[in-house]
């Protein structure tokens, strides 16, 4: 038996233990066999073939003709992507942010995108853009901008561009909640203070409003990077990563290795290369935007 003063200094770490099996079954291991995977030649349709293969992995990925085009279109589809979703998102929750009639029904049915699931969002966008019977062509054609359909999701190094289009219509919620809880939090005594100094409109978002919300618009940009980066149902529904690879991002051309060629070190060594990178991002963009100081009016 314990005394009571051991059992009160192990009682923390008693209560913790079921999330730190948790952390380790779901994430420290799966890491773990990773990087494991990443140095080894492991291929499904080879068993007789699996062993160590030293950094062969990643001078293959390097090699590969079409490593650069996906490089350049994860950087596309992030950028574009959490751009404008900032953007559409930020100018959603100042809409917001006042009141009107009808308020309530027209928050929800904005917000109703975040609750749908990417899957049907895909095959929405899917349907919208095909060449025979999507809407878009048909509202191009009906409106003689052009005389024949365009095959949207079959045009080399272009078809990513719906499926950007997609993503942002599926992330704009998330940005305006956020923002919007944010934006709410501001104290009325701040805004009140500022118009009888005389304070615009323009002056009280960018001196007041913004620097105050500042620590969430940091996170939220942060975590929306990451889960973008890391995206690619939308693109593995709608083109596959094609035509010939073009509209692949890395997480996609993960899902490609493992599922077509079942080469688990090669997808293994690409999502190491993934991780590295996200926690360069993650440590830069903190450092960058000083979130320590963030709030600090």
């Amino acid at each position: 038996m314990l005394s009571k003063g051991k059992a009160r200094r192990y009682q923390p770490y008693l209560l913790l233990l079921p999330a730190i099996v948790v952390v380790l079954a779901f994430f420290a291991y799966p890491v773990a066999k990773a990087f494991q995977l990443a140095f080894m030649h492991y291929v499904l349709f080879e068993p007789n073939n699996i062993g160590y293969a030293g950094f062969e992995n990643f001078r293959t990925l390097f090699a590969d003709p079409n490593m650069l085009r996906i490089l350049l279109n994860s950087v596309i589809w992030v950028i574009a992507t959490v751009g404008l979703q900032f953007i559409l998102g930020f100018g959603l929750a100042l809409a917001l942010n006042t009141r009107f009639k009808g308020k309530n029904l027209y928050q929800a049915v904005v917000f109703l995108p975040w609750a749908v699931s990417a899957f049907l969002i895909g095959m929405i966008f899917k349907w919208m853009f095909n060449e025979r019977g999507g809407l878009v062509n048909y509202l191009l054609l009906q409106t003689g901008l052009i005389d024949k359909s365009i095959p949207f999701l079959a045009i080399p190094y272009a078809s990513i561009i719906p499926v950007i289009i997609a993503m942002i219509w599926y992330g704009v919620p998330f940005f305006g909640i956020m923002i919007l809880a944010a934006l709410q939090s501001v104290p009325d005594e701040i805004l009140e203070a500022a118009d009888i100094d005389g304070a615009g409109r323009m002056r009280k978002l960018f001196q007041i409003i913004m620097p105050y919300i500042k620590p969430t618009l940091i996170l939220t940009l942060l975590l929306r990077v990451i889960w973008v980066f890391n995206s690619a149902d939308l693109i593995y529904i709608m083109t596959d990563g094609g035509p010939a690879n073009s509209s692949h991002n890395l997480p996609s051309y993960i899902f490609n290795k493992v599922g077509y060629s079942a080469d688990f070190g090669q997808a293994s060594a690409l999502g190491v290369l993934m991780l590295i990178v996200l926690m360069m991002y993650t440590i830069v963009f903190l450092r960058i935007t000083r979130y320590k100081e963030a709030g600090d009016l």
